[in-house]
């Protein structure tokens, strides 16, 4: 376990990564899972004070649209519990290894070669990530 968290909120990282990338299959929600982690992890740019699971998801502004999808308010399915626990357990895939942001541009665009001020690590389907600057946020590098 790389963060401290309880099964509500290992269960709300399940909502959330089902929300915002369940047509990205799994590699996809696991990759979502990441930024949340890191988001947690990191004490630096906006996410000083995000101690929690629940806190970065719930961070307001600069949260995830997500939490506004119908497929955020249903109980996650075991096997959604499974990535999440992975992704809790240490488990990083690139591009989302030190990001702390992504987007999905719209569809046949390609991704900003910056977002937040920070460069593109890279894109997974439809999703562009980004990370921060090299000696930024030590605590995800």
């Amino acid at each position: 376990m790389i963060v401290n968290y309880t099964s509500n909120e290992r269960d709300l990282l399940a909502r959330l990564m089902r929300a915002e990338a369940v047509g990205e299959g799994d590699l996809g929600m696991l990759m979502v899972g990441n930024v949340v982690v890191n988001r947690t992890l990191a004490n630096c740019l906006t996410f000083k004070n995000i101690n929690t699971i629940s806190e970065a998801i719930y961070q307001n502004p600069g949260g995830f649209s997500g939490i506004n999808s119908p497929l955020f308010f249903s109980t996650p399915t075991t096997h959604e519990r499974e990535l999440a626990d992975r992704v809790l357990k240490g488990e990083y895939y690139y591009p989302a290894t030190n990001a702390l942001w992504f987007y999905a541009p719209t569809t046949g665009a390609s991704c900003r070669s910056t977002w937040w001020e920070q460069p593109l690590s890279g894109r997974y389907k439809n999703h562009c990530f980004y990370e921060p600057l090299s000696g930024e946020c030590a605590e995800i590098h």
